[in-house]
């Protein structure tokens, strides 16, 4: 029987993934026929259709709803991710035009790429099905992967795409290896229907299998442990605005991508799954801490630091069940929001042949702009978890979801591991407010725009962290049903 053709209104749940991609297909064409200085136009309307789109979310429309045969789904949780991908992909865009340009690193197909992973990231977290999940996901990675390459004449960011692809490519073979004996195990590729199948089959060994690959894949997404070996060096070797773009959304939509993978396919066998996630949680915080903790680079600590921020979230998955979920995801949004504050500063203090990448460059910063320095100071207490600062609630809202998961022993590591990754975060702050400048700096960057985005992002993280309860039932409220 030939599955009937939908038609327009059957596709409204989908317009704003057709919106943006049909737009990045326009502004490719249009690309090609602006001259060099002008280039700032296609990144300006590549803002300007992400603006978009991120409205027509926030207003609902096309509306809720299951298209394509099940294989996308709009709902609560779907249309909150994607809000929140889409600002830290405008912040992301707000810092790489004058980094670039000011490199002579700037083509137009940057903010195209960006677009069409941004697009590869709504997918991910719609996903009603298996093949939607792998399609979205290698979307986000190939363009992922010609991000990181921008500086093509750059040792450093050319290794660092290389190690990303290879690393990137074992584990969406992990994925999809993973994804085939699922399929195998249960004759379907609709994640609901996996559902329905492993309630009656728990003790089947091909798909307990096929969830530990996924896991295994899911764990290289977000760069948790023993996982991790491509992000310190793709973060640390990748132009700093990449590095602020593929350390903050993608990390939304590998959580929309776990959800889905994890809760809605593979629910009923929550009690293995679960506990290898607590399992990477607690590696991820150790390694990541520990080492962050003797990094003199900026970038590689805050590569180490996104480490163990990923266990943090991980533990708020570990806890399960709808205050799990919701925790996680209020996680993700935080650390999207503090990783884009955080790199950006990076990108604020450089200025061309002066990276500010290393600890040693923010000495003294406090006696040459001390509003700069207050503001990096309120993006590493954020990070720290200091109340009353937006990190401290993300921290307290995935502990409070292990203790309901019955996972006490996790809660305990999480509060350790919080202490400890303190120590570096203070080093920063130290470094401004005590120590003795080295050397001159060099004027940075003088775009006003971008470092009016970077002061309300990192002031952000303090009002936020007085009005979280709105964003935390928001979280709560997708998951309720």
């Amino acid at each position: 029987m030939t599955p009937n053709m939908p038609t327009a209104a059957d596709l409204l749940p989908l317009l704003p993934e057709l919106v943006l991609i049909g737009a990045a297909f326009a502004l490719l064409m249009l690309d090609l026929f602006l001259p060099e200085r002008r280039r700032v136009v296609t990144h300006v309307l590549a803002m300007v259709t992400l603006a978009v789109v991120v409205a027509m979310l926030a207003f609902g429309v096309g509306g809720q709803g299951t298209v394509l045969n099940g294989m996308f789904v709009r709902d609560i949780a779907a249309d909150v991710l994607k809000i929140a991908i889409g600002v830290t992909s405008i912040l992301s865009m707000v810092y790489t035009w004058p980094y670039l340009r000011q490199r002579g690193l700037y083509q137009g197909e940057v903010s195209i790429l960006m677009l069409f992973a941004v697009a590869g990231m709504m997918l991910m977290v719609s996903a009603g099905s298996l093949v939607m999940a792998y399609l979205g996901l290698e979307m986000l990675a190939l363009c992922s992967y010609a991000l990181v390459a921008t500086d093509r004449d750059s040792p450093l960011a050319s290794e660092a795409a290389i190690k990303y692809f290879v690393l990137g490519s074992l584990a969406s073979g992990l994925l999809l290896y993973g994804m085939s004996l699922i399929y195998g195990a249960t004759g379907s590729l609709d994640l609901a229907t996996i559902g329905a199948v492993a309630q009656q089959t728990q003790s089947t060994m091909l798909l307990i299998t096929g969830v530990v690959f996924l896991v295994a894949g899911i764990a290289f997404k977000f760069g948790g442990v023993p996982f991790h070996m491509w992000l310190p060096d793709v973060y640390h070797g990748a132009p700093t605005p990449i590095t602020l773009f593929i350390g903050s959304a993608p990390k939304l939509a590998t959580f929309g991508m776990a959800y889905r993978l994890l809760e809605v396919g593979a629910g009923p066998l929550d009690e293995r799954w679960r506990l290898l996630i607590a399992g990477v949680a607690v590696a991820s915080l150790a390694i990541g801490n520990l080492t962050a903790m003797v990094q003199g680079n900026f970038k590689r600590l805050l590569a180490y630091s996104t480490i163990s921020h990923v266990g943090f979230l991980l533990v708020g998955i570990a806890g399960g069940g709808a205050q799990g979920f919701a925790a996680a995801m209020f996680y993700a949004i935080s650390y999207a929001l503090m990783a884009a504050a955080a790199f950006g500063a990076i990108v604020v203090l450089s200025s061309r042949g002066f990276e500010a990448d290393r600890i040693d460059d923010y000495k003294g910063l406090n006696a040459r702009d001390p509003w700069l320095a207050g503001l990096i100071l309120c993006v590493m207490a954020s990070l720290a978890g200091v109340p009353p600062f937006l990190g401290f609630w993300a921290k307290l809202a995935v502990l409070r979801a292990a203790l309901a998961g019955d996972m006490l022993w996790l809660a305990i590591v999480g509060v350790m591991f919080a202490v400890v990754g303190a120590f570096y975060y203070l080093r920063v702050v130290k470094a401004m407010y005590f120590d003795e400048p080295e050397g001159a700096m060099p004027e940075p960057v003088n775009d006003r725009p971008m470092r009016v985005v970077f002061g309300v992002n990192a002031l952000a993280l303090l009002a936020l962290g007085f009005g979280w309860n709105p964003i935390m039932a928001w979280c709560q409220r997708a998951f309720a049903g």
